[in-house]
């Protein structure tokens, strides 16, 4: 993993800004945060306005150390029931088995994800936030910031807090490139739903090792499935994909999924088109979830449970004041694991 660090950010908001600001006294404040009836309608009011221009945030773990009690961390995850993001979440189990804090978890889904997180946000009440899966816009970027609470975020980078993302560029070239070296030049892709920076950086990966061996990039191999659960990310959209991949061209030796799930189920196409693996059609995923070594399936290894630990180790760190310095950023450069659905001396 590579690392690198960054100019540490300015001094956050404190109550005594929001008692300058809306000229009066901390105490008024510090009533008006706990929601104490002993403060007239104007005075709240302009309290609350102070507090919503400076955007600030109570500084909960103070707060919490203050009151004795139990810190409170929170993972908001795209999905917990996905292979990929489990893998991730044992990890964090992991890290947590000797912190003494409560771990809430926010399952934010896969529609409208980030305004979820908002609403989480705003809702307050944490000491560290781990976000797992989702990109930062400006708008949620500014809402972490206001959290004033440590935040460490997982598959994405960003240059305001802790990060662990993958290069998946490099993960699908190795990928593809070992295709080629097995001598494969009809080389389909199974892709997502989505368009976003993981998916064209996988696509960009296939595209370069293809043109790096003098082999055209043809769109029309690069196919999804029909199923948008999980984004496409899913058994049943390889299954689809790899269904219309063989329509369209039924040369194709190999093929490369953006996921183990879409790899397993491209598999089953196959075999129910009389197709052999690898003998026909060599096929390699993407994430090295657990059941891929069982069934012999070649896969671009993420290491998530390492990532998932280490993050949360971090964030557990900052929390409790351990870790003082700029934040990190951890590029985590993917491995591929060859195994029987892709070995040349099998085809």
């Amino acid at each position: 993993m590579a690392q690198r660090i960054r100019p540490r950010k300015k001094d956050k908001v404190t109550i005594y800004d929001v008692a300058r600001e809306a000229g009066v006294a901390i105490s008024t404040v510090s009533r008006v945060l706990n929601n104490s009836s002993d403060v007239s309608e104007e005075t709240r009011q302009r309290v609350l306005r102070a507090i919503e221009k400076l955007q600030f945030r109570p500084d909960r773990t103070a707060r919490t150390l203050a009151q004795k009690k139990t810190r409170v961390l929170a993972v908001a995850v795209t999905s917990f029931t996905t292979p990929f993001h489990n893998e991730i979440l044992k990890g964090v189990r992991t890290a947590m088995e000797n912190v003494d804090a409560d771990l809430l978890l926010s399952d934010l889904g896969s529609k409208y994800p980030q305004q979820k997180l908002l609403n989480f946000l705003r809702r307050g009440a944490v000491d560290g936030l781990l976000v797992i899966g989702l990109p930062a816009d400006e708008k949620l970027t500014l809402e972490l910031r206001a959290l004033h609470a440590p935040v460490v975020m997982v598959g994405y980078h960003h240059t305001d807090f802790d990060c662990f993302y993958w290069d998946d560029r490099v993960g699908a070239r190795k990928a593809v490139e070992h295709l080629i070296a097995c001598g494969h030049r009809r080389i389909g892709m199974i892709r997502s739903h989505t368009e976003g920076s993981l998916q064209l950086d996988r696509i960009a990966g296939y595209r370069e090792a293809l043109e790096a061996a003098g082999i055209p990039f043809d769109p029309e191999l690069v196919r999804a499935g029909k199923t948008e659960k999980h984004a496409g990310f899913s058994e049943e959209a390889g299954y689809e994909a790899m269904q219309d991949l063989l329509k369209i061209e039924p040369r194709v030796t190999a093929v490369f999924a953006s996921s183990d799930v879409q790899a397993i189920g491209a598999w089953k196409a196959l075999r129910e088109a009389g197709l052999r693996v690898p003998e026909d059609v060599a096929l390699v995923g993407y994430d090295d979830i657990k059941i891929s070594e069982y069934i012999g399936l070649s896969s671009v290894s993420q290491n998530m449970h390492t990532v998932g630990r280490e993050a949360t180790r971090l964030l557990v760190e900052r929390v409790e004041g351990k870790r003082q310095d700029p934040p990190l950023e951890v590029l985590v450069v993917p491995q591929l694991k060859i195994r029987y659905s892709s070995d040349c001396g099998r085809a």
